[in-house]
């Protein structure tokens, strides 16, 4: 159901809060909570908080970047779309892919071998430092010797390295919808 025409204040208003509510959850999970919480507390608490903010943050970035695109979607008939608008239908389109991917593949997946690693890290007595790892050479000895573990963290920083790729096409994508949504304001 495309509408030509002007959306109602009140839309203006909603699809502005959702967009500048993903834009900033995205800039505080991923360059300040996570620096804060790795700098703060043990490898395996970080790990933990992780795995329980991550889901959430995910379904809520994939719920507020569907909330735009249908915004969006609704009030640009695609008939009617210029070139600006054409890019910024896109550019949701990718970040809701992305957020899906994230929410419901990778994020998951990455938690999973998380934690079977984090078994193996306990019973060999690491992953209670806080900080980049004073224990390099104890990770680089158990990844030499336990080749479960090496695999398992192939397989992690495959997935997480997916998962933030993901990402920052995610941050990219909302920023520069909010950066055409502002530039066409008639005043702040």
């Amino acid at each position: 159901m495309s509408m030509e025409g002007e959306p109602s204040t009140l839309i203006k208003i909603i699809q502005l809060f959702v967009l500048s509510t993903a834009w900033g959850m995205q800039i505080w999970v991923t360059f300040i909570a996570g620096f804060v919480l790795f700098r703060s507390v043990t490898r395996h608490t970080f790990g933990l908080v992780q795995s329980k903010l991550f889901p959430f943050y995910f379904y809520t970035l994939l719920g507020c970047t569907f909330l735009n695109l249908a915004i969006f979607a609704t009030y640009h008939p695609r008939e009617l779309l210029n070139t600006k608008e054409t890019v910024q239908i896109v550019l949701f389109f990718i970040c809701l892919v992305f957020a899906a991917a994230n929410a419901s593949w990778f994020s998951p997946a990455t938690t999973k071998t998380m934690f079977k690693m984090q078994q193996i890290e306990k019973e060999h007595g690491l992953g209670e430092e806080v900080g980049p790892s004073t224990e390099r050479e104890k990770y680089q000895l158990l990844k030499e010797k336990d080749p479960k573990y090496r695999s398992l963290r192939q397989t992690f920083f495959r997935f997480h390295g997916l998962s933030s790729l993901c990402n920052l096409a995610c941050v990219i994508c909302t920023g520069v919808n909010l950066a055409y949504i502002a530039l066409h304001l008639d005043s702040l």
